[in-house]
């Protein structure tokens, strides 16, 4: 069978270069030969350019970012707006584009209507700008946590440059953020959680509120996991999290607040609910008024406590064998056998 080789593939993309950048990069524009984006995420702005005709300055398809300096063809653009890292993985991405009826453009609008601030729909176009974490900041910043085993892309992911305002009519910033995504019991995403971290990943980023989150977020959760009958949930990601490395089999979910973990949503298969408390006033409330809502519902409530403030210091300090045994000893002896030892 007859292989289309890498430059192949290029010089077939460029022929279609307008058609590439409204597939992939759709918060752009087009301005004169040239179609304009913030980056190769899809983030809205100017600074990306891709040429869209050959010219003497260059071959259709060449883009470059004048904010990074990086540039390529448009293999590189899919590679990167996909998050792909195998180039088999790019090729057959193209080839799919390519095999595509694509009619010259229409004269609509360019943009999606502006989404309001703060709305689920913003939420959902911020998660889908995101890139996957595992070779990012995210996965750096995770791992200084003490959090090796990261999830997924469809829950966790990353963004270099998220804007950050600390208040009405403060200067907007960039910084890199972790941003996981705040979904119903079906999976469908109602919100998301943006934790703005420093560019070298060892912490978050020097702003006054690294956390935010935005959406539909009463009775949702970033959720690690299809709960079934048993289910842990806490406040924070990190601490949920430190708990899934020691029992990396247990459905999780992080309601992101003491209040909102209070409002979580019982799937209807739970019959047993670990509630992940974070030791001070505010985690007491909450697990108290989450086991009352559980045991109204017929369901088994165990409240898991932390020795320092949550289980992610607990994990930074002392270790991940201590955090299983101090876990352990706190779950039902069944749910021992069925998360713990598989994890020792």
């Amino acid at each position: 069978m007859h292989r289309i080789n890498a430059g192949d593939l290029a010089h077939r993309l460029g022929r279609q270069a307008e058609a590439v950048c409204r597939r992939y990069l759709s918060a752009g524009c087009k301005r004169g030969n040239y179609w304009l984006v913030g980056d190769a995420n899809n983030t809205p702005g100017r600074s990306l350019f891709v040429r869209l005709h050959d010219s003497p300055k260059g071959a259709a398809g060449k883009w470059q970012d004048a904010a990074t300096g990086d540039h390529g063809d448009l293999l590189d653009l899919i590679r990167l707006a996909r998050g792909l890292t195998a180039f088999a993985d790019v090729a057959d991405e193209a080839r799919t584009f390519l095999s595509l009826s694509h009619p010259e453009p229409t004269p609509l609008p360019n943009k999606l209507p502006p989404a309001a601030s703060g709305s689920v729909e913003a939420a959902k176009r911020l998660f889908a700008m995101s890139q996957p974490s595992v070779s990012s900041v995210v996965g750096i910043y995770l791992r200084h946590r003490g959090i090796a085993s990261l999830p997924g892309p469809a829950t966790l992911r990353f963004h270099p440059r998220c804007y950050y305002r600390a208040g009405e009519g403060e200067a907007t910033q960039t910084w890199p953020a972790m941003i996981a995504a705040v979904t119903d019991l079906d999976g469908q995403i109602t919100g998301v959680h943006r934790t703005w971290l420093a560019h070298d990943g060892t912490g978050k980023a020097p702003v006054d509120t690294p956390r935010k989150a935005m959406g539909d977020l009463l009775g949702h959760a970033v959720h690690f996991g299809i709960p079934g009958e048993v289910m842990a949930a806490g406040e924070g990601i990190e601490s949920v999290l430190s708990v899934r490395e020691a029992a990396p089999g247990m459905a999780m979910a992080a309601a992101l607040s003491a209040a909102h973990l209070t409002a979580i949503a019982f799937p209807d298969a739970l019959r047993r609910l670990y509630i992940i408390r974070d030791n001070d006033p505010a985690g007491d409330w909450a697990g108290n008024s989450l086991v009352e809502r559980a045991h109204a519902a017929g369901i088994e409530a165990f409240v898991l406590s932390p020795v320092h403030g949550d289980f992610n210091e607990d994990l930074c300090a002392h270790g991940l064998d201590a955090l299983r045994a101090s876990i352990r000893s706190q779950i039902a002896p069944q749910d021992v056998a069925r998360f713990l030892t598989c994890a020792a």
